[in-house]
C-alpha cells in the first residue's frame, strides 16, 4: 500500500463510520474491505464464510452476508411463538447432489433450513423444542463437526463449540447421534412439525427416506425403523407452509440484499446488451451474463437463463441457447443471479443490432405500457391479489393490442399470445409460491415479479408484420403500502435506454 493512500485511511474510516449501514451497503458490499490481520486465516476454521474468516464479505454482526444473527434469532422465535404448546420442529439440511458418479454440484443449502439457521453445511439437522424460557425454545444443531481427515479433502467444517457460540445453538451434537436423539426428543411432544423429503422415484413423500436424506448413512439400521414409526403417527404436521408465511414478508435487511442481487443482474443485462452483436451465439450471451454476475460477487445464477433470439422467443422456457443471433432479430433474455442467498429474476427484450424496427417498437411499446401500469398497482392500498393483477394484465394487453391492429377472438390472448401467469413471489427461492395463495391480497413487504409478455406465432389471425416476435418485460417489485419499489431498476427498460445501452450511449462498456 502506498504511503499516500495509507494516510487517507483514517479519514475514510471516519466517513464510513458516520454513514448508516443501509447507505454503504450497496456501495461497499462488492468491494474488498480492509482485512483485519488478526482475523485472516487461510484456510478458514469454519465451514462457511464468517466475519472471523471473511471480513471482506461480512460485517461483525452478520451471520451470513447482509443478514445479522439477531434476524435469524427473530425468525426462529416468530415460528416457535406461532406453534401450540408441546411442539417440536425438525429440519434437515439439503443433500449433496451429484452430476455424474462422484462429481457433485456446488452445494446449496435447503432454503427453509438456511432461513432459520444460516448454517450452510450438508449432513446437518436442527431441532427446535418449544419451552417456557424467555427465548421460547431450545435449539440443538447436529453436524459433522471437525474431522481433520475429511477436511484434508473437502475443506473445513464448523466445530461444535462454534455451533454454540456463532450459530447460537443450545446444544451441538454429531450428526451420527441424530437418529437416537430424534427418537428421544419427539417422543416427548404432541406436535411434531417436520417436512419429509421428496421421493426420487415417485411424486410422493416417503417417511423411510427421511434419514437416508443424510449422507453418509447413520447406523444402526434399527434406529431408522423406530424413528419412522414415530413420524408416521398423527402427531406429524407440515412445517413448510408455516415457514412460507414468514418468508413472504421481507425484512429491511432482506430487501437490501435483494436490491443488490437485482442491481447485479440489472447491470449485467445492460452490459450484455452492449456486448451483443449479430452473428454472436446465444450461448455466448448467456456466458457473458453469468461472467458479469460472478465478477460482481454473485455465487451462482438463480436459474438456467433464457437467451432466445428471433422466433425462439415464442418458446416460454427456451434454455437451449444454442443458435446464432441474426441481424434484425430481437433477443428475449430472462436471467438473474443469486446473491448472498437471494434470487433475482429479470427479463428484457432488446434488438440485436441496437435499433428496434417499427413493428418491434410498436409491439414492445404495447407490452411496456401494460407492464408499467401493472407495476403501479403493486401496493397494499390497491387491495389486489396476484389473481386480480393477472386479470388486469389480460385487460390491459387486450386494449394495447387492439390499438395496434390485432383483432382478438375468444382464447387468442390467454391461450396463444399470453399463455403464462403474470407474477410469482420471489426471495430465497426463485418461485416462493409452493404454499402461497394467489388469491391473497398483496401486503407491504412482499416481493413479486411483474412479467407480461406477448408471443406472436406466424398464423393468419394475427398481423403479419408482428409474426415471430416474442416480447416479455419482467421486473422485481417490492410491494409498498402506497407506492411500489422496482428493485430491478438498473436494467434498462425504456426504448431509448435500451437502444442507448446497445450502442454504448449510456457510458456502459460490455465488461
Amino acid at each position: 500500500m502506498c504511503s499516500s493512500f495509507r494516510s487517507l485511511l483514517p479519514a475514510l474510516r471516519a466517513v464510513v463510520a458516520r454513514c448508516p449501514s443501509s447507505q454503504i451497503c450497496s456501495s461497499l458490499r462488492t468491494y474488498a474491505t480492509e482485512a483485519v490481520p488478526n482475523y485472516e486465516h487461510k484456510p478458514s476454521h469454519y465451514g462457511q464464510p464468517l466475519f472471523q474468516s471473511h471480513p471482506h464479505l461480512l460485517r461483525p454482526n452478520e451471520l451470513t452476508p447482509g443478514i445479522p444473527s439477531e434476524e435469524y434469532e427473530r425468525r426462529r422465535k416468530e415460528l416457535m411463538d406461532s406453534l401450540p404448546s408441546n411442539s417440536v420442529v425438525v429440519l434437515i439440511a439439503a443433500p449433496v447432489k451429484y452430476m455424474s458418479g462422484s462429481m457433485c454440484y456446488k452445494y446449496r443449502q435447503g432454503s427453509d433450513f438456511w432461513y432459520l439457521t444460516g448454517f450452510e453445511e450438508p449432513d446437518s439437522a436442527v431441532v427446535l423444542e418449544k419451552n417456557a424460557s424467555s427465548r421460547g425454545y431450545r435449539m440443538t444443531l447436529f453436524s459433522n463437526g471437525k474431522d481433520s481427515a475429511k477436511e484434508k479433502w473437502d475443506g473445513p467444517r464448523t466445530g461444535f463449540d462454534d455451533a454454540l457460540n456463532v450459530f447460537r445453538a443450545d446444544d451441538a451434537l454429531t450428526i451420527k447421534a441424530f437418529p437416537a436423539q430424534l427418537r428421544s426428543m419427539i417422543s416427548l411432544y404432541s406436535n411434531v412439525y417436520i417436512d419429509l423429503p421428496q421421493s426420487p422415484r415417485k411424486n410422493a413423500r416417503s417417511t423411510k427416506s427421511l434419514l437416508r436424506y443424510l449422507s453418509p448413512p447413520v447406523n444402526p439400521r434399527s434406529e431408522y425403523e423406530t424413528v419412522v414409526e414415530s413420524l408416521s403417527s398423527s402427531r406429524r404436521k407440515p412445517l413448510a407452509p408455516l415457514i412460507a408465511q414468514l418468508r413472504a414478508f421481507k425484512s429491511v435487511c432482506e430487501q437490501q440484499v435483494m436490491r443488490m442481487a437485482a442491481d447485479i443482474s440489472g447491470r449485467s443485462h445492460a452490459k450484455t446488451m452492449r456486448f451483443t452483436r449479430p452473428g454472436i451465439s446465444e450461448s455466448a450471451l448467456a456466458a457473458h451474463f453469468e461472467y458479469l454476475c460472478s465478477l460482481s460477487g454473485s455465487q451462482r445464477l438463480a436459474y438456467v437463463p433464457v437467451v432466445a433470439s428471433g422466433p425462439n422467443a415464442l418458446i416460454i422456457h427456451y434454455t437451449s441457447n444454442n443458435q446464432v443471433v441474426r441481424d434484425g432479430e430481437l433477443i428475449l433474455m430472462d436471467a438473474g443471479c443469486e446473491y448472498n442467498g437471494y434470487a433475482s429474476d429479470i427479463t428484457r427484450t432488446y434488438p440485436a443490432n441496437g435499433s428496434f424496427t417499427p413493428p418491434q417498437k410498436e409491439l414492445y411499446s404495447a407490452v411496456l405500457s401494460a407492464q408499467k401500469a401493472l407495476v403501479g398497482l403493486c401496493t397494499e392500498a390497491e387491495g389486489l391479489s396476484l389473481h386480480d393483477l393477472h386479470r388486469k394484465s389480460c385487460d390491459l394487453l387486450r386494449q394495447e393490442l387492439k390499438q395496434i391492429g390485432f383483432t382478438l377472438h375468444t382464447g387468442d390472448l390467454e391461450r396463444v399470445l399470453y399463455p403464462h401467469f403474470l407474477s410469482h413471489p420471489i426471495g430465497i427461492d426463485l418461485h416462493e409460491s409452493s404454499y402461497s395463495d394467489r388469491g391473497e391480497l398483496l401486503k407491504a413487504g412482499m416481493v413479486i415479479t411483474v412479467e407480461p409478455g406477448i408471443y406472436v406465432p406466424p398464423t393468419a389471425q394475427f398481423p403479419k408484420h408482428f409474426h415471430n416476435i416474442g416480447i416479455r418485460i419482467e421486473d422485481e417489485v417490492l410491494v409498498g403500502e402506497k407506492h411500489p419499489v422496482v428493485l430491478s431498476v438498473s436494467a434498462p427498460k425504456e426504448i431509448a435506454d435500451i437502444e442507448g445501452a446497445c450502442r454504448g450511449l449510456l457510458g456502459l462498456e460490455p465488461i
